[in-house]
């Protein structure tokens, strides 16, 4: 499945339609007898988002709302009856999808699948086939398959989903519904967030594991369905699952090499220490001792003073850094599992740091808070490059991380409904940074 986002917007028609002698027919249903179809996806709900009519809305939608205006004009008649948004919009109600074909018969190829809950246009009806456009797919399918019209209605609010899009410079997430309530956090413009519930006056959004609520004065909402995929689309996506789950097995063949090689050179190392102890008499043991403690007393009282102060940033690790971010983005999209460490089949935001680490060779903790704590060392916020963790805090403490990746963007495993995505450093308040690659 493809997901898009549309535009809604509201049209209106007087109800002296009918009498002003028009070629086209009105229907009860809102449709125009034409070989256009109203409004199409574009306008399906009525107020969730105005956008500009010249560059949004499409051929059908233009003409009806220039025919709208002409009649205003001519007449002075008040725009008041409404024509049902849902006239083009279908829905599928398939089990788990129904096959799109290139004819309205069961004999012609297959051209895509429309998944249950994918939306599409409704171009005609050719007996019980309808044919349609949905995503990059055009063809027919069964009509018993496609809640259409004022049916698909009732299940757009089960099958879309709606995000927040910030329209100010920083805004404030707040615990409760009301300017009264205490600040979660501040969101930047133009980032995009899940809303979990809508209000009149506010939207509760999720940002990571946290909620919150956001004013709707300074946010536009989008609303997205899924679409149909192309055969084309649909191989190239099972091609790309398996070569990521192919590279995932041999990321822990390695790991698992390494781990094997590291235990084997540590029995080596012990019984070797052990033949080494058996052929030494036991003064020359004593004064060994005491001439290594000697050895390592000293460097450490030097070297002591040097450790306070953060490391100079080579440009070999620079590029190591910009290798670990471009490694990092290759997971995108794939999803987010609390607890896990998997890059392909789920990490949480700390698991799925540990993992990218960890196939460059560093050790790092397991969880944010330990991440802040002790990895790396920190350094300034405009000294930020690529490879360093960003954390974030609720309420004072750490609970999210992510990596920097340039461009003021980081990657990091969102939560279960945004998976692994790329955000804005400051999608939501940084509070510190952590280098790791010197």
């Amino acid at each position: 499945m493809s997901r898009k986002k549309i535009f809604k917007t509201s049209v209106f028609l007087s109800a002296a339609l009918l009498s002003l002698g028009l070629s086209k027919e009105v229907s009860a249903h809102g449709t125009i007898g034409s070989d256009v179809g109203i409004a199409g996806i574009t306008p399906i709900i009525e107020s969730y988002y105005s956008s500009n009519l010249d560059q949004q809305n499409g051929e059908a939608e233009a003409f009806l709302i220039n025919l709208l205006l002409q009649l205003d004009q001519a007449n002075g008649t008040k725009l008041t009856q409404i024509i049902s948004p849902y006239a083009n919009l279908g829905i599928s109600t398939a089990n788990n999808y129904v096959n799109i074909r290139t004819e309205p018969n069961t004999e012609s190829e297959i051209v895509g699948k429309l998944y249950s809950g994918c939306a599409t246009d409704i171009l005609g009806t050719e007996g019980d086939w309808v044919k349609i456009k949905s995503g990059k797919v055009e063809g027919y399918i069964k009509a018993e398959y496609l809640a259409i019209g004022l049916e698909a209605e009732g299940l757009i609010e089960e099958v879309a989903e709606k995000y927040a899009v910030i329209k100010t410079q920083t805004l404030y997430v707040r615990e409760e519904p009301t300017t009264e309530s205490s600040i979660v956090t501040m969101v930047p413009i133009d980032e995009k967030y899940y809303i979990e519930e809508e209000l009149e006056d506010w939207a509760k959004i999720a940002i990571d594991d946290i909620t919150g609520y956001v004013s709707k004065d300074y946010i536009d909402v989008e609303v997205e369905f899924d679409y149909a995929i192309s055969i084309e689309e649909e191989l190239a996506r099972i091609a790309a699952e398996e070569a990521a789950r192919q590279a995932e097995e041999e990321r822990l063949a390695a790991l698992a090499r390494e781990e094997a090689a590291r235990k084997e050179a540590e029995r080596k190392a012990r019984e070797k220490a052990e033949k080494a102890a058996k052929a030494t008499s036991q003064p020359k043991q004593t004064q060994a001792a005491t001439e290594a403690t000697t050895q390592t007393q000293a460097p450490a009282q030097t070297e002591a003073p040097k450790q306070t102060q953060a490391p100079a940033t080579s440009s070999q690790g620079s590029a190591k850094g910009q290798e670990i971010a471009n490694y990092a983005v290759k997971f995108v999209g794939n999803p987010y599992v609390y607890g896990g460490t998997s890059l392909t089949n789920g990490a949480d935001c700390s698991g799925f740091v540990y993992s990218i680490f960890k196939h460059f060779g560093y050790s790092v903790a397991r969880s944010s808070a330990s991440q802040a704590a002790s990895t790396g060392y920190e350094v300034s916020l405009s000294d930020r490059q690529p490879g360093d963790l960003i954390f974030y805090t609720k309420n004072g403490r750490v609970n999210h991380v992510a990596i920097y990746i340039g461009n003021n963007q980081v990657v990091h495993a969102s939560n279960p409904k945004s998976g692994i995505k790329i955000s804005a450093y400051n999608y939501r308040t940084p509070y510190k940074i952590k280098r790791v690659v010197k």
